[in-house]
Order: structure tokens, then sequence, then C-alpha cells
């Protein structure tokens, strides 16, 4: 019977400074974002080596948040998305990704002239 493997690799409490928001104004300004990730992938190897090279080096997985957050998007959750689908596409041990992003003061209601 084999044994399930799998664990979790967590980054939290990341800090960003972008440029998202669903209007031209908060895209131009910018604001502060927290972002949270969590990767599940089988761990079996690198608890039992010790290695880097047999897990996700989270500082990889750093770089490529950071990354997507330089790209201005209007919704949080298309920026979660991408963020998740670039995991897959760079990681393809990873089995699951979950994302949390949170904008810091966003302007609800600032903006009342409606999209640009």
């Amino acid at each position: 019977m084999k044994k399930n493997n799998l664990g979790k690799i967590s980054l939290e409490g990341m800090e960003f400074f972008a440029y998202h928001g669903f209007y031209k104004e908060e895209r131009k300004m910018g604001n502060k974002y927290h972002v949270d990730i969590t990767v599940e992938l089988d761990l079996q190897a690198a608890a039992q080596t010790d290695k880097l090279s047999q897990t996700l080096d989270y500082e990889n997985l750093y770089r490529l948040i950071q990354e997507e957050m330089k790209k201005p998007t209007k919704l949080l959750e298309h920026l979660g998305h991408e963020i998740i689908a670039q995991v897959y596409a760079h990681f393809p041990e990873v089995q699951s990704v979950e994302v949390s992003v949170a904008k810091y003061n966003p302007p609800v209601g600032a903006f009342a002239n409606g999209p640009k």
C-alpha cells in the first residue's frame, strides 16, 4: 500500500506595490497588495535527502509571483488565475495551488464616473 507523500509549502504575507485595479486611476496610482500561496506536491524525496534540488525552491516561486505582480490587471480574480497558471507551467511537480490576493485600502466608491 502506497502512502500519500503530498505535503504543502506556503509563502504567506508577501507584500507588493503594484498597479492593478478596475479603474484607470488605480492602475496609474498603484496600491499595496498582500499575497499568500500554498502549493501541494510530493515531498518524500526532499524529506529523505534534505536536498533543495528534490523540492520546489520557494525563492523561485516568490520570483514568479513577483513577476506576475508587475503585470497590471483590472481584476484580482484574473491576477490570481495568472499566478496559478504560471505555477503549474513552471513547476510541473505541483499537484494543487491555492492563492489569496488582497488589496490594501481599496478605493471603493472613490471613482464614481465608472470604468475607463
